[in-house]
């Protein structure tokens, strides 16, 4: 049976879902902190597998909002016919590459990092440790000009290096997905815009990949208050991903991301002594 609270529950962990999945803060630190406090009255399993499948519905967003340079099909001119756009095919084998390093390493050790790796301390020590790095690389790239300014220019070497950094979010929880591939982007002279931009494209593959994993392992099993649940979480992520994408444009255009670094270590610090303390107080 549904209540009111636990619908408002669903609706401020979809909007907490928007907003962190894309301003490199950390979704997975924020649903941990979140869950303390504002706890759905489901199943652990079901749990699990929402906090991951709702980010389908900031994939669905991201998929509309740069529909134009993902969708590599078109009709030809002249109405007949159907024109392949080569240098969106790139992007996506570009985007492919990019995938790799998570797919052959982080895959396989999935269960093994929600075992072991899923916890406040790990989430608290990569929040801090990578605000530290975007403070760093900002201030690095502070006399410096960027090498990329489109999304065309960047080569197969450049994607698996980002790559690389994603799989860092992918086996440390709390690193942030998008953290983590725009601290790479930026070290390799990416631009902000183009970093941010890249980002938002490879959460495309990524993120259903990830959603379409949970939903395989949870099985066929729901009830019809819980898929009234996911559905909810999933179109509130959509519509709070929809203005933070658009906000986060905006945004870097005129500023860095060394506010998001310093929001990190603040955060992580606070997620730190939280469950210290907590700690502390259960003995």
């Amino acid at each position: 049976m549904l209540g009111i609270i636990e619908i408002i529950k669903v609706i401020f962990l979809g909007i907490v879902e928007g907003i962190t999945e894309w301003l490199p803060i950390s979704s997975t630190g924020h649903m941990i902190l979140f869950d303390e406090f504002v706890k759905l009255n489901v199943s652990d399993e079901f749990k699990e597998m929402f906090f991951v499948v709702i980010q389908f519905g900031a994939i669905i967003a991201v998929i509309i909002r740069f529909w134009d340079k993902l969708w590599p099909f078109a009709k030809s001119k002249q109405g007949q016919g159907i024109v392949v756009k080569k240098p969106i095919i790139n992007l996506w084998l570009h985007m492919l590459v990019s995938c790799v390093p998570a797919i052959i390493v982080g895959l396989p050790l999935d269960d093994f990092i929600d075992e072991h790796l899923y916890n406040p301390y790990v989430v608290a020590a990569a929040l801090i440790i990578f605000g530290v790095a975007f403070i760093w690389v900002e201030n690095r790239n502070a006399a410096r000009k960027p090498q990329i300014t489109r999304v065309s220019q960047i080569d197969y070497k450049t994607a698996l290096i980002i790559g690389l950094f994603q799989l860092i979010a992918a086996l440390f929880p709390g690193t942030s997905r998008s953290g983590a591939t725009i601290v790479g982007a930026l070290l390799l002279g990416v631009s902000r815009q183009v970093a941010a931009q890249y980002t938002f494209y490879l959460a495309v593959p990524v993120m259903a990949g990830a959603s379409f994993l949970k939903l395989v392992k949870y099985g066929p099993h729901y009830s019809a208050t819980e898929f009234f649940y996911l559905m909810l979480g999933m179109l509130v992520a959509f519509a709070v991903s929809w203005v933070v994408i658009n906000f986060l444009m905006n945004y870097i255009k005129k500023h860095d991301f060394k506010f998001f670094g310093w929001y990190r270590i603040i955060l992580g610090a606070f997620v730190l002594l939280f469950f210290v303390i907590k700690a502390i107080a259960t003995h």
